[in-house]
């Protein structure tokens, strides 16, 4: 003859089984999610980075034209060298401050959009590619030639 407790514990049978398949799918989920935000933040820390060197590229230039290249330069590099895969880059320079007069201060200022390629993380609801955009402020020595 079974006792009550006994009869208790048969209605749980499989219950473990039921609840890992329900689990599953859930923490899959989340894991794949939280995956995607870590490579959101290090992919814009990433272009912060590049705003900042392609700012600081260009403000040591001797000349408006040769600001623009450099800057341009130095986004391509910093973007190869952080292994960031961009499917569009952007690179816009102001370099209105190469006009003010010696003495007076000026600066340089870039700003870098990047279209990171996340093919390989994408699922329905989550978006692909996003578009990340930074930008950097870097001053021109007030007494050098301009």
């Amino acid at each position: 003859m079974m006792s009550r407790l006994d009869r208790g514990r048969q209605g749980d049978r499989g219950s473990a089984a039921v609840e890992l398949v329900v689990l599953t799918p859930v923490l899959a989920f989340l894991l794949l999610a939280a995956f995607w935000a870590c490579r959101y933040v290090i992919a814009d820390f990433a272009v912060d980075e590049v705003a900042s060197n392609a700012a600081r590229a260009a403000s040591i230039a001797p000349d408006a034209v040769t600001a623009q290249t450099n800057a341009q330069a130095a986004a391509e590099d910093s973007i190869a060298a952080q292994d960031l895969r961009c499917l569009a880059l952007s690179v816009s320079v102001d370099v209105a401050g190469f006009a003010t007069p010696i003495g007076q201060p000026a600066q340089v200022s870039v700003e870098v959009s990047c279209t990171v390629d996340n093919s390989d993380l994408v699922w329905e609801g989550i978006p692909g590619n996003p578009v990340l955009t930074s930008f950097s402020v870097s001053p021109l020595d007030q007494y050098r030639s301009r």
